[in-house]
């Protein structure tokens, strides 16, 4: 028996199924953006986040309402993303920035990131579960950034080559790329017989 009355278990709304304390909450799953989606507060110092509630505290204090960010939303943001990412290489600070610290592990790492990035969406979407697959898509197009910039690859170069496709038949475009790539096969394997 409980021997005062703060060790009593508590009874109504609250209590278990048997009157006791109500079980603790399951743990959710908390996706932070990545510091490059991160809008940039005048005066910030950059946040060294090693703990979970460090990383809380920075989240808090960048993130902005889903919705507020919908309405100012826009393709530039791709572009905002890439210099970034492309500062914080150029910065090499791996102590503070994710993207620095991925970038100093290898072109392998960034393209290993990227799979499991693509994976992660590709299953949110089969499921069916909208705001996960929201939360993957700008995941993948955060790692994406971060191979293009890897690669050297700048925005505007995948722009143009969109560009170039429009009013292209997607089906004769992709005909045209695997003739193109079985081209390349057979030139780098130095052979005209293919399996």
């Amino acid at each position: 028996m409980a021997k005062n009355a703060k060790d009593k278990p508590k009874m109504g709304a609250k209590a278990g199924a048997k009157g006791g304390p109500k079980a603790p909450k399951k743990a959710t799953r908390r996706v932070p953006l990545p510091e490059a989606l991160l809008p940039e507060a005048p005066g910030d110092a950059p946040v060294a986040a090693k703990t979970p509630k460090g990383v809380r505290r920075a989240e808090s204090r960048h993130l902005i309402p889903l919705a507020e960010a919908i309405g100012r939303a826009g393709a530039e943001v791709l572009d905002h993303l890439w210099d970034t990412v492309e500062a914080r290489r150029l910065a090499g600070d791996t102590a503070t920035s994710h993207s620095a610290r991925l970038l100093a592990r290898g072109t392998a790492k960034v393209a290993q990131k990227l799979g499991e990035e693509a994976v992660e969406c590709i299953i949110e979407a089969t499921l069916g579960n909208r705001d996960a697959t929201v939360s993957e898509s700008a995941d993948l197009l955060y790692h994406l950034i971060v191979v293009w910039v890897d690669a050297g690859i700048h925005p505007e170069e995948v722009w143009a080559e969109l560009a170039r496709r429009q009013g292209i038949s997607g089906i004769a475009e992709k005909a045209a790329r695997q003739n193109l790539s079985a081209r390349a096969i057979v030139r780098g394997a130095g052979t005209t017989k293919l399996p």
